[in-house]
């Protein structure tokens, strides 16, 4: 099983944006609201990919991705904007849709 530091990422969202982490799955962290999520990258441990919810406002997600560099940076982590995520609800699954 791949090792993935959760309380480094958790510590770099809630101080670059007071979020909490409401749920982690394999590689993907979910913070509160949804507005984003992040995933690990499993070929290089300190580099993290983000994903930023459709209906994100623009300026809200510059604003989102810019302090989460840095403070991903500071921590000694990359940080890279990946795209756009979807939710859907399938009956009692949740389908995750990723776009470039």
């Amino acid at each position: 099983m791949k090792f993935r530091n959760l309380e480094a990422v958790r510590a770099i969202v809630k101080e670059a944006t007071g979020l909490d982490i409401t749920y982690a799955y394999d590689d993907l962290v979910f913070p509160e609201h949804m507005a984003f999520l992040i995933q690990f990258d499993d070929s290089n441990d300190k580099n993290l990919f983000c994903f930023f919810h459709v209906d994100c406002n623009p300026n809200d997600k510059k604003d989102l991705y810019s302090r989460m560099t840095e403070v991903s940076s500071e921590n000694n982590y990359s940080l890279v904007n990946k795209g756009i995520f979807n939710l859907s609800q399938k009956g009692e699954d949740v389908e995750i849709r990723f776009r470039r």
